[in-house]
């Protein structure tokens, strides 16, 4: 619309979310868009004139951020507006929320939970009580304040020129001592966050397929997690393996689609989760008949005595929050969606008592 001044356009560091903040004469509002650039969560952030005694939402519809009823402003006569050089967005480290700083202060804060179809909006600071457009910062800012200062300190240390070589050589070394020594290394990522290297582990004595992990997909956080539980740590990160008597270089394939899923979807991967499998030319031979991928955290169930039973992968820490493997086990459709009628334990049980096992190949 005329008259409508962009004040912040920036993209998540996963490029999956993007906020913008815009201003005319009458209000200031910022969005949160989706990687179509449809907007997931608008915020009311300040009049600028005399506010109504009710909402009129009628100015939705001539694409104008609502003015905020007098009862649910700090200032109901209207304020200054903010000055572009003094705002600043700080994505979460999960990058399905942001906060908007104004100057070293806080004026929004849009969390990952926060959805506008759900009733949800984001936290405004000069927001009183709770409205469709925004709720009232000052109430929460004390428990989402921290979560803000840990996302500035984390995006800080992802820029240091170490930060992504610790991430490797403590996954790694991890690797090497419950998995063996270590073959080849690629590079499945794109150039930008989250970054992640497939590391193989060869067949020997003892074991006669080969293990591909993941390195670098527990250095971030996964999205959403908090809509679903209180204490997310025991699921916030994670590593992906494969077992395989596939040549190493074809099955390692999957992890150019799958091991950025949960940043670029803004989703998580959890035991028992199951995905549908990206079509791609690449691993077609690899896919054969399967339709997605059952995500499992312990194997076991699918494997046989002996040399082929899972290694432990587990001991491993990272930012304070365990570090958990999840086996790769494709299945088909209908498997897919047994597991939703029932569960995953009973898909496994069924895969097991058909002779299935976790190796792929």
């Amino acid at each position: 619309m005329a008259g409508v001044r962009v004040l912040l356009n920036q993209v998540s560091p996963y490029l999956s979310r993007r906020v913008v903040v815009e201003n005319d004469a009458r209000t200031t509002a910022a969005y949160l868009l989706d990687a179509q650039g449809d907007v997931r969560v608008p915020v009311w952030l300040a009049n600028h004139q005399a506010a109504p005694e009710t909402s009129d939402p009628s100015g939705l519809y001539r694409g104008q951020a609502p003015l905020m009823p007098a009862t649910h402003t700090k200032h109901p006569h209207g304020r200054a507006r903010f000055a572009p050089d003094q705002l600043r967005a700080v994505w979460f480290e999960e990058g399905d929320g942001v906060a908007l700083l104004d100057g070293d202060t806080p004026l929004a804060i849009i969390p990952g939970w926060a959805e506008a179809d759900n009733g949800l909006p984001g936290y405004a600071r000069e927001a009183v009580g709770r409205s469709a457009f925004a709720w009232e910062l000052d109430a929460v800012e004390s428990r989402l304040w921290p979560r803000v200062v840990h996302a500035e300190a984390y995006w800080n240390w992802r820029a240091s020129p170490h930060a992504w070589r610790s991430v490797q050589r403590t996954v790694f070394n991890h690797l090497r001592r419950t998995i063996g020594p270590a073959g080849h290394y690629w590079d499945v990522s794109d150039g930008h966050a989250p970054l992640v290297r497939v590391s193989e582990h060869p067949p020997h004595a003892g074991r006669p397929f080969t293990i591909l992990s993941t390195v670098g997909m527990c250095g971030q956080r996964m999205p959403t997690l908090d809509r679903y539980m209180a204490d997310t740590s025991a699921y916030a990160r994670i590593e992906l393996g494969l077992a395989t008597t596939m040549p190493a270089h074809l099955a390692a394939r999957i992890f150019r689609w799958i091991a950025a899923f949960p940043w670029r979807a803004v989703t998580w991967f959890g035991p028992g989760h199951s995905v549908k499998w990206l079509d791609t030319a690449e691993d077609a031979a690899m896919r054969g008949e399967s339709t997605a991928v059952l995500l499992v955290a312990d194997p076991t169930p699918l494997s046989e005595e002996g040399s082929m039973r899972p290694p432990d992968t587990s001991g491993l820490t990272f930012h304070g929050d365990p570090v958990r493997w999840l086996w790769i086990v494709p299945i088909t459709h209908s498997e897919r969606l047994f597991a939703r009628e029932h569960d995953t334990t009973t898909l496994i049980d069924k895969l097991a008592a058909e002779g299935r096992n976790w190796v792929l190949g």
